[in-house]
């Protein structure tokens, strides 16, 4: 295999990142947001992978970031913030918005996972986290991982001491891989005997051989209290750890050093993971990753929704040889495009249509052609089969029929629902008025469910600052979990005199795309958004006819913000992605929309207005999950103000 490469998301002092460097991986990121430990992180790495800071790769605040800023990499390594978690802490898991967001932040590595897609994940927090809230955290955290993004898991509760340092300090290890089809490969690494002991910690004779966890506050506990973690009988005295003892009990290596005061340097060490736990685990990754990539290599025929209506729009396409032109209402018109190639941004192959049954499909690489006749295995009554197929399927599954046809025609797997391309297929298109070759098309379809405009993340997240109200409404707001609690929690916030001032979008780089548009365009929709949540008018254009006619907007007259709407609806749908910074350019031209009967209609630019309205009238703000997506709670900050977050996203 190639030189590995990973992230190290909340970093700390580098406990993951000393480890799999040490088995040859390369760190191309890391984020930690505390500043005494990005101090000692910077000095002690500087050297090692002098990249991550020449480049700016050390990130400060996980939550301001894009994942698509991320470098690519193959695993994701993340000690996420216990505390909301531990038996030491108050235990309120992804509700703890007391100080800052660190109970939800285990989102934002989601995030990072879904958009980049690395092979595996490699996560460690207490062990308390498997139990808590009865079990319901960690089967989120599972289900998510499993189901939502397609790894599997694995985990196991591992203490210091399995892997040869003389500390219990149990933690939960949960690692999963993409594609990983054989469930019952990968093994955690068998236990090791101690490397050394605690005497040989203290270069003195101690009472205990194996220490104490290592924890973060509670120095001066007395030798006896059974949560001691800082005292020790050594040589017949009580000794207090030092950094040397305890940088010695978590598996840092003698050189690594303290640029901080002892307080915080005890602190960063209670805070970090055990060295050499982290690379006995990574070490078996890595081996896990090397049977993937070998019985990867057979290419596997499931695919989800999005994908196979990629394909069937491909193959509906080849038989029709047009694509027809639809009104705002999908109704067909008498407009249509003859189509005469069809192919994608992810397949060699192109097909060429011309004006009998035969399709010349090319090899655009290689140059070989064969001539295939499609009307051996595709006409209408096929189409119709196949469009039931796809929306009867669930989750990933296979439609061998599919495979059948695509090995007749000669053309490659077509890699299709790709979330971070706008042109799904290339079409060499003509009509009287316009002609144009590789013309890209972006697909949605209604084989599924509705499909969206704009999908929710970290990303679409709109904060706003609350006035007027203290930190002691936070629990009184987050407790609020009726059925529609969201709205039950900001009208509550308006009944205690709390009142909302649009902050800013959370990562720069929504927040740049959406003011490529206008300027004034995400102070406009943060109106809207409340306007939703609060008043439930979820159609954009009844929206923005509510917040006019009620005088929140100012200024203009109501066709004004509703041409500003218009223009982000056509970007969102044809320019940019909310996780990529947008150059202010259409990256496909039309839309080809698979209906529920399975026939197909499109829209173009050459008739923006229709395309326009379209989108105008259709489509609607949807409310993601909240807890997935990290917004509808009142959150303290650090600067002293209270923030809520409301999560933009557009469904038709």
């Amino acid at each position: 295999m190639e030189k590995l490469k990973f992230i190290d998301c909340f970093s700390g002092i580098g406990g993951f990142h000393l480890a799999l460097h040490a088995l040859g991986a390369e760190c191309v990121f890391a984020s930690e947001i505390n500043q005494p430990a990005r101090i000692t992180y910077e000095h002690n790495f500087n050297t090692i992978s002098p990249q991550l800071f020449k480049d700016n790769r050390f990130n400060e605040d996980i939550r301001t970031l894009s994942p698509q800023e991320i470098p690519d990499f193959d695993i994701l390594c993340a000690g996420f913030p216990c505390q909301p978690f531990s038996q030491a802490g108050y235990k309120q898991g992804f509700n703890d918005n007391h100080q800052s967001e660190r109970g939800n932040l285990f989102f934002n590595l989601v995030d990072i996972i879904d958009a980049k897609k690395p092979k595996a994940f490699f996560l460690e927090n207490v062990r308390g986290i498997v139990n808590h809230d009865n079990g319901n955290t960690f089967r989120v955290i599972r289900k998510v991982l499993e189901e939502e993004l397609g790894y599997s898991f694995y985990y196991q509760i591992v203490k210091a001491s399995d892997y040869g340092l003389p500390q219990l300090r149990p933690r939960v290890f949960m690692i999963g891989f993409r594609d990983d089809d054989d469930l019952k490969r990968f093994k955690f690494p068998p236990k090791k005997t101690l490397k050394f002991t605690m005497s040989d910690v203290w270069q003195g004779e101690c009472s205990r051989e194996i220490g104490f966890t290592l924890r973060v506050g509670g120095r001066g506990s007395n030798i006896n209290d059974r949560r001691n973690w800082d005292a020790y009988l050594v040589d017949g005295k009580i000794r207090k750890l030092m950094p040397e003892q305890g940088k010695k009990m978590q598996g840092f290596p003698d050189d690594f050093s303290f640029p901080v005061s002892p307080t915080q340097a005890m602190k960063q060490l209670g805070n970090s993971v055990a060295v050499d736990a982290i690379q006995a685990c990574a070490k078996a990754i890595f081996k896990h990753l090397e049977h993937l990539n070998i019985s990867n290599k057979k290419i596997k025929p499931t695919k989800n929704k999005g994908e196979w209506t990629e394909l069937y729009a491909f193959l509906k396409i080849v038989h029709d040889k047009k694509i027809i032109l639809a009104d705002k209402n999908l109704n067909p018109t008498a407009h249509y495009f003859k189509v005469s190639k069809v192919s994608t941004l992810t397949i060699p192959e192109s097909c060429y249509l011309g004006s009998t049954d035969n399709v010349i499909v090319k090899n655009e690489t290689t140059g070989l052609e064969k001539n295939v006749l499609v009307s051996d295995f595709l006409n209408t009554q096929v189409l119709t089969a196949l469009a039931s197929l796809i929306k009867k399927g669930s989750r990933t599954f296979p439609i061998p029929e599919f495979e059948l046809i695509k090995e007749r025609l000669g053309i490659s797997l077509i890699k299709g629902g790709n979330s971070h391309q706008k042109s799904d297929i290339v079409l060499d298109i003509e009509n009287k008025e316009f002609k144009k070759e590789r013309e890209g098309f972006g697909i949605k379809s209604y084989l599924g469910s509705k499909p969206t405009l704009l999908n929710a993340s970290g990303n679409t997240n709109f904060i706003f600052i609350v006035n007027n109200l203290s930190t002691k409404h936070i629990d009184i707001i987050n407790s609020i979990n009726t059925r529609t609690k969201l709205k039950d929690r900001l009208r509550k916030i308006h009944q205690l005199g709390g009142r909302f001032i649009f902050h800013k979008i959370e990562t720069n780089t929504m927040a740049y795309n959406l003011s490529m548009i206008d300027s004034i365009m995400p102070e406009l929709l943060s109106k809207m958004l409340l306007e939703f949540f609060i008043n439930r008018q979820s159609k954009i254009k009844n929206n923005l006819e509510n917040i006019y006619a009620s005088e929140v907007l100012k200024g203009n007259d109501l066709n004004f913000f509703q041409v500003k709407i218009k223009r982000l609806l056509v970007a969102v749908l044809l320019g940019f992605f909310a996780g990529t910074k947008w150059d202010g350019k259409y990256v496909s031209n039309g839309t080809i929309v698979v209906k529920e009967d399975g026939e197909q209609v499109a829209f173009h630019i050459i008739d923006l207005s229709a395309l326009e309205d379209y989108l105008f009238e259709n489509i609607k703000f949807d409310t993601p999950s909240m807890t997935r997506h990290r917004y509808g709670s009142l959150i303290s900050e650090h600067d002293g103000n209270l923030y809520f977050k409301l999560n933009l996203q557009l469904r038709f």
